[in-house]
């Protein structure tokens, strides 16, 4: 993988809440390399989701709404 690509991703892995910091960034550290581009690609559209959402996601509060979306949150719920 292309490492000025990597290091986007993980700027984009901070939020402004510690919860989505810590498992965004431990996602990307130990899953994002094993995933497919198309996952990838999924993982990255997810990064565009404010907090608040994103963090309802994580906790499975809420599900989005894209089902490629909902493959990622899966993969981080668990």
């Amino acid at each position: 993988m292309d490492e000025r690509r990597l290091e986007r991703i993980r700027w984009h892995c901070r939020r402004g809440l510690l919860e989505l910091d810590v498992v965004l960034k431990d996602f990307l550290d130990r899953r994002y390399p094993g995933l497919t581009p198309a996952e990838q690609e999924a993982f990255e559209q997810l990064l565009t989701v404010p907090d608040e959402t994103l963090l309802a996601y994580v906790q499975g509060k809420q599900n989005p709404p894209e089902k490629e979306l909902m493959q990622i949150v899966t993969k981080i719920r668990n």
